[in-house]
């Protein structure tokens, strides 16, 4: 596997990427791209200035998986936005590889922190289906993973919860923002 830019003119590992934004995100109602045009959209969107996009290509030439993140905070933080990985190829470490190299590009550039919103709309979390409210952080410190939900894979990656937005997707259903700084701490003087 290799991991490089995603190049506009690349039209094949284009339609290869939204096709997995549609098939990795197969269980969030309601789907967040639609339909393949509307993932085709979504992936043009990280062309633009101030964004990263990066694309695992197996030793098939296909696309194994995407990652994406736009520039915030004037560079010192970036959004990763989004990771997904084609399903049957999930659980072989291209999450962590294309997060990781995600880090070095942002890195190159001058950032110091990595941060994500990780949506709970599908009750995977003890956050989901509750009232946050008033204790967040209470509910923050204690949270338990029930389904599966990516939380714990950037965890396993460095990185914190550092927030939720409750009801950030209706009643019940929040989000949670997690954070991990990736260049070295600067010594203060």
């Amino acid at each position: 596997m290799r991991i490089v830019d995603l190049k506009p003119a690349d039209h094949r590992l284009i339609a290869q990427v939204a096709a997995i934004l549609i098939d990795g995100f197969a269980h969030v109602e309601p789907h967040p791209w639609g339909d393949l045009s509307q993932a085709v959209e979504e992936v043009r969107k990280s062309f633009a200035e101030g964004r990263i996009s990066r694309v695992a290509i197996g030793d098939d030439g296909a696309a194994s998986g995407w990652i994406g993140g736009i520039k915030q905070y004037s560079g010192h933080a970036w959004e990763l936005h989004p990771l997904v990985v084609r399903p049957d190829r999930q659980r072989l470490g291209i999450g962590a590889a294309l997060v990781r190299d995600f880090e070095q590009q942002v890195i190159a550039r001058g950032g110091a922190t990595v941060y994500l919103g990780t949506d709970d709309d599908f009750g995977a979390t003890s956050l989901s289906g509750i009232d946050l409210y008033p204790d967040v952080a209470s509910h923050i410190r204690n949270v338990r993973n029930l389904r599966r939900h990516p939380f714990e894979f950037y965890q396993k990656l460095g990185y914190t919860i550092v927030g939720v937005i409750p009801d950030a997707n209706g009643f019940g259903k929040p989000d949670i923002f997690m954070a991990r700084r990736v260049a070295p701490k600067l010594s203060s003087r």
